[in-house]
């Protein structure tokens, strides 16, 4: 706004200027065509005048343009710098995690979107996708090489649903204010408040919207939020101008009509195109009652779950096999609790001899009847052998129809009943997998001072202790370390050493010989991403390294090289976090 203030001003002063002299060279005394005074002397006294004036006109002239040509160059400096101001959107200032506003400027748009085609095909790990939301949600200008700004704001929207953390989603667009850039992230947040029933707050979405909304069914949403908070008057001015412009949706106004009071008549039509019009099916119709099926979206699920729209369980028939389908699929998605599906189970009526002959008698019986067979066989079945059979019997069947999550909480409840030492050879693997599956990350920072990677050192990446006092620290242990003939000086000891050595921490001569650091061991492209000044590519390539696994899990040579880039690209703050998690022992 400054900006703009600063170019009005300018234009006025120049326009002034232009007005001024422009005035004064055309307020010549008029000619006496009367006059008797001699011809000549005038006309040389003009001669004269011209001349002059020719002269004073050329200087001015030159002024002129060198004024003119400042004012246009500044125009221009201006111009960029609101432009510039606009292409930097994020949530984390750059040095948040040692990372730069131009990381992206020396990137090429081919080789960014060749390493995010082959990212998207992974399912990151935690650690990785935390690293990618970092370099995507930092301010920084946009790549311009080789890429446009539209798909570069695609790439980034493509991750940010993929990764649906909706949290972060929802502060990236309002504090930037880039709803109407980003239309898919918008609206995948206010439809999954809306499908978890929670209208207030996909509406305080809106609310905090300064732009005019473009989107169409954004701006239907917004209608819609203003007459539920009795905004109706402004609810009408908007949809009056989308009419205007040519909006023609028959559905959504015969709706709207009702819940402005337009007509007392509700319109019973139920439509599942989008949540939006299927919460205005259920708002408009006092008596809405909707059947889900095994074709019916996940939000409206969610929404008929949220909104206790289901069926109860206990009102099931056990011959409608489509609906337990159904039911089997809303647990998968975590619409209906296991113990309610169970429970359902529970409800078929088998005899003894297809009891005591489960295996065989599932060939005969339809899927959802073998699984409800299965279940009861675990209930009844003590022998931890053959009941663990049944448990895995039971977890195959549910992976096989694609709805394994269905059964989740019920296995490892089944699994912690029985003793670890109890659990026979062939079905370790799976007991491990399936009991651990839940455990909780140890974060607790235990120091062990005779390992290196272990010691009292590692409170550095903590922000503890000065270079000074830890470079003399570092080299005592180094001492005994050098004396000690039997300690093994690890890959996680180099990358600690080598870490304080990238912060300018100075290590004596004399253990240079501990170690011995393998170039090699770097990936050459990621090497020519630094070299070139390319940060962006750089920490790309290392989100595609770390993949799907926790840091914790990876090898201790990628882990050097991981390290390696992230001092030679100065991201100190990131890397400290990383070596927190990857060197201390953990209790």
């Amino acid at each position: 706004m400054k900006t703009l203030k600063l170019l009005n001003k300018k234009y006025l002063l120049v326009t002034i200027f232009y007005f001024f002299f422009g005035f004064t060279a055309q307020s010549q005394e008029p000619i006496d065509i009367w006059s008797t005074e001699d011809k000549k002397v005038t006309e040389n006294l003009d001669v004269t005048e011209n001349i002059e004036e020719k002269n004073i006109v050329k200087e001015n002239s030159i002024y002129e343009m060198q004024s003119k040509k400042n004012f246009e160059l500044k125009i221009k400096e201006d111009q960029t710098l609101i432009s510039n101001e606009i292409k930097i959107v994020g949530l984390y200032d750059p040095a948040e995690n040692g990372l730069n506003i131009n990381m992206w400027s020396n990137s090429n748009g081919d080789q960014i979107l060749s390493i995010f085609k082959r990212i998207n095909k992974m399912q990151l790990s935690k650690d990785a996708s935390e690293i990618l939301d970092i370099l995507l949600l930092t301010n920084a200008y946009y790549p311009e090489i080789n890429i446009s700004k539209n798909q570069f704001i695609e790439l980034k929207s493509k991750w940010f649903i993929k990764n649906s953390n909706l949290q972060l989603i929802e502060n990236y667009l309002l504090k930037n204010q880039i709803i109407n850039e980003h239309p898919k992230l918008a609206r995948l947040l206010v439809d999954d408040y809306l499908s978890r029933s929670q209208v207030k707050k996909a509406c305080e979405i809106f609310s905090k919207i300064q732009d005019t909304i473009q989107d169409d069914y954004l701006s239907k949403f917004n209608i819609y939020c203003l007459i539920n908070n009795n905004k109706r008057e402004e609810a009408q001015l908007l949809l009056d101008l989308k009419k205007e412009l040519g909006f023609n949706d028959k559905f959504y106004e015969k709706k709207i009509s009702y819940l402005m009071g337009y007509t007392d008549q509700p319109d019973l039509e139920v439509s599942e195109k989008t949540i939006l019009e299927f919460h205005l099916s259920h708002r408009t119709n006092p008596q809405f009652k909707f059947e889900p099926n095994s074709s019916t979206s996940k939000k409206i699920w969610k929404y008929l779950s949220t909104s206790n729209l289901l069926d109860n369980i206990k009102d099931i028939e056990l011959t409608d096999l489509d609906k337990i389908s159904s039911i089997e699929k809303a647990t998968h998605e975590k619409h209906y609790v296991e113990k309610e599906l169970f429970q359902l189970y529970k409800r078929f009526q088998f005899n003894i001899n297809q009891l005591l002959n489960i295996k065989e008698s599932t060939k005969v019986l339809s899927a959802i009847e073998s699984r409800a067979l299965i279940y009861q066989g675990i209930l009844i079945t003590t022998e931890i052998n053959s009941k663990l059979i049944l448990i895995n019997a039971l977890k195959n069947s549910f992976i096989n129809e694609g709805i394994e999550n269905a059964f989740d909480v019920e296995l490892r409840a089944f699994l912690k009943e029985i003793d670890k030492e109890e659990v026979p050879s062939n079905f370790t693997l799976f007991y491990n997998n399936y009991i651990d599956s839940d455990k909780t990350e140890l974060t607790n920072i235990k120091i062990n001072n005779k390992i290196l990677h272990q010691s009292k050192l590692i409170n550095y990446f903590k922000g503890e202790g000065s270079l000074k006092k830890t470079s003399k620290d570092l080299n005592d242990l180094l001492k005994k370390i050098k004396k000690n003939k039997k300690y093994f000086f690890s890959k996680k000891d180099i990358i600690l050493v080598e870490a304080f050595k990238s912060d300018g921490i100075k290590v004596s001569e004399k253990f240079k010989d501990l170690y011995e650091v393998k170039e090699s061991e770097m990936p050459s492209d990621i090497q020519i991403f630094i070299n070139s000044g390319d940060m962006a590519a750089a920490m790309l390539r290392i989100v595609e390294v770390i993949g799907q696994d926790e840091l914790q899990n990876i090898d201790e040579d990628t882990l050097y090289f991981i390290i390696s880039t992230l001092n030679q690209l100065d991201a100190d703050p990131l890397r400290n976090k990383i070596l927190l998690k990857i060197l201390p022992l953990k209790v």
